[in-house]
């Protein structure tokens, strides 16, 4: 949480949510429905905190970022995605970007149904790359084993033949967790 405190420090309202398929609420709340590559029922609790801080009167609607790294990076992807018009920017560390990529990582021998593949791109950010409009950095390692680094490599190529303001930082001979 350090970033949550360092941006707080600088005058940032910052929410932290602990979207579906986070930890600490038990099972059921872990393994919401429709959730991920089944779905992305988490990107709803994404859109119901930007959604809050837009009615804030001490938050300026034009300026609402996203930023998290990993399951975070993915969320944040996503909101810029299918929401530009509500999030403002947004810093992606090493997110996914097409759960049929990602997945291979924890499910080396993942066989989807024609329509599983159809439901997993349609719950990943690069499914609604053409509604993305706000700017974004995204971080990672390139030689991550968590998440490939090519999902980073085609979504900033794909942000870029759109002409998304993107920015990266690649990080050489650093894996997820940086060292």
């Amino acid at each position: 949480y350090a970033m949550n405190e360092y941006l707080a420090s600088r005058g940032y309202v910052v929410l932290s949510v602990n979207y579906r398929s986070g930890i600490g609420y038990g099972m059921a709340f872990r393994e919401a429905p429709s959730q991920g590559a089944a779905g992305a029922s988490e990107f709803n609790d994404v859109l119901g905190a930007g959604l809050y801080l837009r009615s804030r009167p001490d938050v300026d609607p034009d300026r609402i970022g996203l930023w998290g790294g990993s399951y975070g990076g993915y969320l944040t992807a996503l909101g810029l995605a299918r929401a530009s018009n509500l999030f403002a920017a947004g810093v992606d560390i090493h997110g996914v970007h097409n759960w049929n990529v990602g997945i291979r990582n924890f499910i080396p021998d993942y066989h989807p149904t024609p329509e599983e593949e159809r439901l997993a791109f349609e719950s990943s950010p690069m499914a609604w790359i053409d509604d993305w409009r706000s700017p974004v950095l995204v971080i990672h390692g390139d030689d991550d084993r968590n998440v490939n680094f090519s999902e980073t490599v085609d979504l900033v190529e794909a942000l870029r033949e759109r002409k998304v303001e993107v920015e990266q930082l690649i990080f050489p001979d650093e894996i997820h967790d940086f060292l």
